[in-house]
């Protein structure tokens, strides 16, 4: 299937003609039939050996009551009523419409029905749209809408998004139309325009200087004004004499012409009446101003003359912008970014609304029950649906994604409520960590050992690691999906320094039983003394343990009766009143790292201290899931091989070996899809790596780990006791793996560039949990890193970096958990001070509001006293504590102020002003869109929004250049040494929220699929396969998620490779704009999109736009890590090859350099990517009119290839041949220098060969040879170019100098820089 003339084999069976442009283009097309939320989408394609057919697209004629009286939408028979609604109501001639119902036919549609229960519904049939009476709901969500679509609405506020929260900066950086927006004629023309002086990459400075305007929305100018005002009239709500005659709401309108307006909201329509402000008289208003309508939009154009053409222009407006940036997001939290304009700018200002305070009551109604819901009866009747077919998964997949992202929405909301003290706890008399909340049908307790569950294991501290391990473990049982099986929705929240984990109430939990009654069904009622059995739990719980290889075992209780257990001791089983099988405290479903407690904990206590060498402050390090995995892995080589040699012993004595055919291997070998939850990867891998031996049945081999040993368990007999041992044994083995082979071998892969470099603390916490390494071990790293290369000098100060982050957030958490929520801007503000705004105050003083002091007397002000220097020896206690790890004396000085600032920011929620916080003292901090200030100048400075001492409220006179202070306070002023943090720069503190969602597991079997295929270089099986799982993950999580992001990025890079440009930008744009509404906007997957987007736009023909996309990527490296990341010589190589495309060679050869300068830094002069940068950059300094110097780097590059590869190497001999070439060049240039024709032939001799072009950077934690087309970068295939200068010459006097759009040739040869140690072969 891989050759380009081979038929498509569809899934389902059935062949048809080689069109594969045609069919990305339809189903790129088809996908965008849908709204945020995933209407009308392809379906997944039948699996091997359904009868389903592939999706049929086609027009449906919706005839309407009003204008345009028709239109045409684009349907599915696969997709349902409702997607056809949501069609409707957003296509512009159909914004009015919200209470209608679908005729066909005649006959009235279920709402709720599928279109493939239309009878008679095919091309061109005709739906008529029928007007229904308006109910009470039905109204107010009509107001609600229609105030969204005119732009009455204003900004939001609320306590989960903070400011700019979902904000993309991608239209001002890429704008992208369309694939036909911009013709190959128009490209050349906008690419000759780019000169030395006029190209995106003139000025930039590759020193470290970073600029916040990078993370900075445009200033763009204000949308226009439909109306006025649009609110609830202050007669609301209807007597009970006019609600009987048909009155829902009352409403007041002010038109931009000054007209105010009292409308009644009538079961029929909307009608102006006779009311005014003082008089209530709800009769309609007689002629000229009777004007009634169904729809209020359609009731505004007709009482205001500006409105139509305002209502067009903001539509102009909103046309103009990408829907992606602009649809609300709504199956995922949006990302909150950490520097923010300062309130006083455009983009950020409040603007006022009165509807704003009554939108609870649009949405919610006057009793607040709409809102109300059973979480848990949703979510769980939702994973009992049927899942049989294809369509019965998406449908179900789909619906419990849409259930638990509005769970997640709820539950933070509530849970930043209650730790801001707003909810009151239903058992006030206990003490703070023990109580509990209800809210919103939600119920909250804090990660804190407010009951003293934990007090062996670590107290506080053990129950906050306890909640995000159970969180992590609910979120692994809710991937395996397993039938009978129920997990209550659950999340933890992180916010002002309390750690709450919300779950939806399982019926039951607080159910009082009988004395004798355990609490719990299965498991460990009251720790390990008291065990509860109940075989109607074994089924389920032991498809768990198969599952994450748990082993059944053996527990004592504290008689010494023996329980047999499919879980920990600590993991539950509840059987809930509604009859369901409930899974509960899932924090210990791997072993203890045994070989970390028994070097850093310690029960015994001497002196009330424990020793300082095993003060570890809890005993809840457990190991991780995907080291279990690993070391599966790895005994089942072992066991693979083992086997093989028993064959090939059977086979020398003539004894048949077993064969492929048996049972145990079926299943592993037949199924179409690879396993996602990890039950199958072992096997896969055990089998490949005996595939050219014979197949191994694998059926025998097992691996199972006991939890609970190292717990305290005892067991009875010498049997128990000698198999209690051998599991100790092998949790051991499982500790050995990770400190001799999984640790060595990830800081091995970093220094040799086996796997991209990561960016930032979250790339490498991220990147060490894949590895099976908790972060626990992050000081190992560090401490690994210490000698050795630039690249493990990188990692070295990333790991610092990281766990000075860390042990920042551990204090200020334990200063913000005692304060109010007032006082945390101040004790935040001061805390930085002391850590990065030493420079400026070496003795900063805390920011105290004396009248917020007095109202909260119990407060613990403890916060006010820390100093720089004991804030510098706690960081270094916490680092030592939970690390392992000294810094070293001078570690502050060594920090890189942005980059920290912005870790710490992330982790703890902070939106900050954007200043120019870590500058020189001599600079001034103050906000980028303001006037300067003096921060903490005076006394009387701006604390939390006011002025201390009650004179807040006094007009203030106006300030000389912003520095002088209120004439009435000159007298009483005291001078104070300026600050780099002051209260007020602390915007916002948002909360984060840490979920248990599942992945698809359908989709992604279909992305797995996908993979393998083009890995096996099936690559039309494999393009399938990958758009079938894009349509699944566009319709079970809605376009804007996070997930969908990476699938467009995956999917840009397969048709990159497979040269369907136009289809890689496009996705690769929209992969942009989801990673940064949904990621953030300097997240490392953010910066890689970018980049890959500035590659597919090169190729493409657009090195503008491309050139742009390199500039903001760069820039935002250089505020998340710094100038000078290991992996970003790449990067300077692609933009060096885009301006040689352009023809301008002196800044091509500059960017040579410097990629060339940093290679030669972090992998070493005699290293191949420096050698293939050199050879790069020979032709550049040629190219240049630098010969002499192009002959020293093509000697230098020869030199390398001639020592590390051989005289044979393909490498070798190319470079010896351009060597030879260049060196008899320049003399004769030299001899010949007048010439004028010797001129002209120089110019041709050193063309820039057709196939340079940019590669692809490496993603963060993955390997060059990872890839989707199968492609080995280590084979020479590719080598260099072994075009002679002849055959360069006829190119560049057949091409216009740097016509960006020819057409690329179809046999490309790679460049040296292909090799792994330059940049990565896809």
């Amino acid at each position: 299937m891989g050759g380009g003339d081979c038929d498509v084999e569809t899934l389902n069976g059935t062949h048809e003609p080689d069109n594969s442009k045609d069919i990305i283009k339809s189903r790129i097309n088809h996908c965008e039939h849908h709204n945020e939320n995933g209407a009308i989408v392809k379906p997944p394609a039948a699996q091997a050996g359904d009868d389903q057919n592939i999706e049929h697209v086609f027009d449906v004629s919706i005839v309407l009551p009003h204008q345009p009286y028709n239109i045409k939408i684009p349907v599915s028979l696969q997709g349902q009523i409702q997607d056809l609604r949501s069609a409707i109501v957003e296509q512009p001639g159909t914004f009015q419409y919200t209470c209608f119902h679908l005729e066909h036919s005649g006959q009235r549609v279920n709402d709720f029905a599928d279109l493939s229960d239309v009878k008679g519904l095919a091309a061109g049939s005709e739906i008529r749209l029928i007007e229904d009476p308006y109910t009470e709901r039905e109204a107010r969500m009509h107001v609600v809408r229609i105030r969204e679509i005119i732009g009455a609405a204003g900004n939001r506020v609320d306590v989960l998004n903070g400011v700019d929260a979902g904000l993309s900066l991608h239209e001002s950086v890429a704008p992208w139309n369309g694939p036909d927006a911009a013709s190959a004629a128009k490209l050349k023309s906008v690419n000759s325009r780019l000169t030395a002086d006029a190209n995106p990459l003139s000025d930039f400075s590759f020193d470290g200087l970073l600029s916040i305007h990078t993370l900075l929305p445009p200033s763009q100018d204000a949308p226009p004004k439909t109306i006025k005002a649009l609110s609830i009239s202050p007669w609301n709500p209807p007597p009970p004499m006019f609600r009987q005659r048909g009155h829902l709401l009352y409403l007041q309108l002010t038109t931009n012409e000054g007209e105010q307006f009292q409308i009644t909201s009538h079961v029929s329509g909307f009608i102006v009446n006779r009311s005014s402000n003082s008089k209530f008289d709800p009769a309609p208003k007689p002629s000229p101003k009777n004007a009634m309508a169904h729809s209020l939009l359609t009731l505004i154009q007709t009482l205001s003359p500006s409105f139509n053409d305002a209502f067009n222009l903001l539509l102009e407006a909103n046309n103009k912008r990408d829907p992606l940036a602009t649809f609300q997001l709504t199956s995922a939290i949006p990302s909150n970014p950490w520097l923010v304009s300062a309130s006083s700018s455009a983009a950020t200002a409040h603007q006022p609304d009165l509807t704003r305070t009554q939108e609870t009551y649009l949405l919610s109604g006057v009793e607040n029950t709409e809102t109300l819901r059973d979480w848990n009866e949703e979510i769980q009747s939702t994973r009992e649906l049927p899942r049989e077919t294809v369509q019965d998964r998406v449908f179900r997949e789909r619906l419990l994604a849409k259930i638990f992202a509005e769970f997640n929405d709820a539950a933070a909301r509530g849970g930043a409520l209650v730790a801001r003290g707003e909810v009151a706890p239903l058992n006030p008399t206990e003490s703070k960590d023990a109580q509990i909340f209800v809210y919103n049908g939600i119920f909250y307790s804090f990660g804190a050992d407010g009951v003293g569950t934990f007090t062996s294991e670590g107290g506080d501290e053990a129950a906050r690691i306890a909640v995000g391990k159970d969180v992590a473990g609910v979120k692994t049982v809710n991937q395996l999906d397993i039938p009978g099986l129920a997990t209550p929705g659950t999340i933890i929240v992180d916010y002002l320094g309390k750690r709450l984990v919300a779950q939806s109430i399982v019926p039951g939990i607080f159910k009082q039983r009988e004395p004798e009654e355990p609490q719990v069904d299965y498991g460990g009622v009251e720790g390990k003394d008291i065990v509860a059995d109940n075989d109607a739990f074994v089924p389920t719980f032991s498809q768990v343990s198969k599952a994450l290889k748990v082993k059944k075992h053996a527990v004592w209780d504290k008689e010494g009766k023996k329980h047999m257990l499919e879980g920990s001791v600590e993991t539950k089983g509840l059987l809930g009143t509604d009859g369901r099988k409930y899974i509960l405290d899932l924090y210990r479903l791997t072993p203890l790292d045994i070989s970390w407690l028994d070097a850093y904990w310690t029960d015994s206590v001497e002196h009330d201290q424990k020793p300082l060498e095993r003060n570890y402050p809890h005993r809840m390090s457990v190991l991780r899931p995907e080291l279990i995995e690993s070391y599966s892995r790895v005994k089942m080589s072992e066991y693979v091989k083992a086997e093989l040699d028993v064959r090939k012993k059977d086979q020398k004595d003539g004894v048949d070996g077993r064969t492929s055919d048996e049972p145990g291997e079926k299943s592993s070998r037949e199924t179409g899809y690879a396993q996602v939850n990890g039950t199958s990867d072992a096997e896969t891998n055990g089998l490949e790596a005996a595939k050219d031996r014979g197949r191994v049945d694998i059926s025998a081999f097992s691996l199972s780990l006991n939890p609970d040993v190292f717990c305290g368990q005892v067991p009875q007999t010498a049997e128990e006791k000698e198999e209690w041992a051998n599991d100790e044994r092998e949790v051991r083995a499982v500790t050995d793996h990770l400190h001799q082979k999984i640790i060595p071998e990830f800081v091995h892969d970093l220094k040799e560039q086996e796997v991209g470099f990561p960016m930032d603390g979250q790339s490498l916490s991220r990147l060490m949990h894949k590895r099976g390494i908790n972060v626990r071990y992050i000081g190992k790293l560090a401490s690994l890193s210490k000698e050795g290369s630039l690249r493990l000098q990188s990692l070295k100060r990333l790991a610092e970096q990281e766990m000075i982050a860390r042990a920042f957030k551990h204090v200020a958490n334990r200063y913000l958990k005692k304060l109010p929520t007032a006082m945390a801007p101040s004790c935040v503000a001061h805390l930085l001070n002391c850590l990065l705004g030493t420079e400026k105050n070496g003795s900063p003083k805390a920011q105290l509001d004396e009248d917020l002091q007095y109202l909260y007397k119990d407060a613990d002000y403890s916060f006010a006293e820390a100093t720089p220097s004991s804030l510098q020896a706690d960081i270094e206690a916490q680092t030592q504590l939970r690390y392992r790890y000294t810094l070293e004396e001078s570690w502050l000085s060594g920090v890189r102020r942005a980059q920290l600032l912005r870790e710490i920011a992330l982790k703890l929620g902070l939106q900050l002003i954007a200043k120019d916080y870590c500058s020189s003292p001599d600079s001034e901090s103050r906000p980028s869109d303001q006037a300067p200030v003096a921060n903490g100048a005076t006394t009387q400075s701006p604390v939390n929004g006011h002025i201390p001492n009650g004179n807040g409220g006094k007009k203030k006179k106006k300030r000389n250049n912003g520095d002088s202070p209120p004439a009435s306070a000159t007298a009483s002023m005291v001078l104070e040494p300026p600050q780099t943090f002051v209260a007020d720069d602390i915007v916002n503190i948002v909360p984060i929220v840490k979920d248990s969602n599942s992945k698809s597991v359908l989709a992604e079997e279909a992305l797995e699929a996908g993979r393998i295929s083009m890995i096996q270089n099936q690559k039309e099986l494999g393009q399938e396969l990958l758009l079938e799982s894009l349509s699944l993950h566009e319709q079970i999580y809605g376009i804007l998620h996070p997930e969908v992001a990476r699938v467009y990025h995956q999917l840009a890079m397969l048709y990159y490779t497979i040269e369907e440009k136009d289809a890689a930008v496009e996705l690769a744009h929209k992969a942009v704009v989801i990673s940064e509404r949904t990621i953030g906007i300097d997240s490392d997957e953010t910066i890689l999109s970018y980049l890959n987007l500035s590659l597919f736009e090169h190729a493409n023909g657009n090195t503008a736009v491309a050139l742009a996309c390199q500039r903001h990527a760069l820039e935002l490296w250089k505020i998340i890590y710094g100038p000078d990341h290991p992996d970003i010589m790449t990067t300077y190589n692609n933009a060096a090859v885009m301006l040689q495309h352009l023809k301008l060679f002196h800044e091509s050869r500059v960017w040579f350099e410097k990629s060339h300068a940093v290679s030669e830094e972090m992998c070493g002069k005699d290293s191949i990517s420096t050698a293939s940068l050199a050879f790069q950059l020979a032709q550049a300094l040629a190219l240049d009119q630098d010969h002499k110097g192009a002959v020293n780097r093509m000697r230098e590059a020869y030199s390398i290839f001639h020592h590390k590869l051989g005289p044979d190497d393909r490498n070798t001999k190319e470079a010896d041949s351009w060597l030879d070439q260049l060196t008899v060049n320049a003399v004769s240039i030299a001899k010949h220098a007048k010439d004028v024709e010797a001129q002209k032939i120089r110019r041709a001799l050193f063309t820039p060969r057709v196939t340079l072009r940019p590669q692809p950077q490496v993603p963060v934690g993955r390997s060059p040879t990872e890839g989707m087309n199968g492609r080995d970068p280590h084979s020479t295939s590719g080598g260099l170019d072994n075009r002679s200068i002849d055959e360069l010459m006829k190119y560049i006097e057949s091409s216009g100098g740097g016509d960006a759009t020819r057409k690329t040739p179809t046999k490309k040869r790679k460049n040296p820089r292909s090799r792994r140690s330059a940049g990565s072969s896809l």
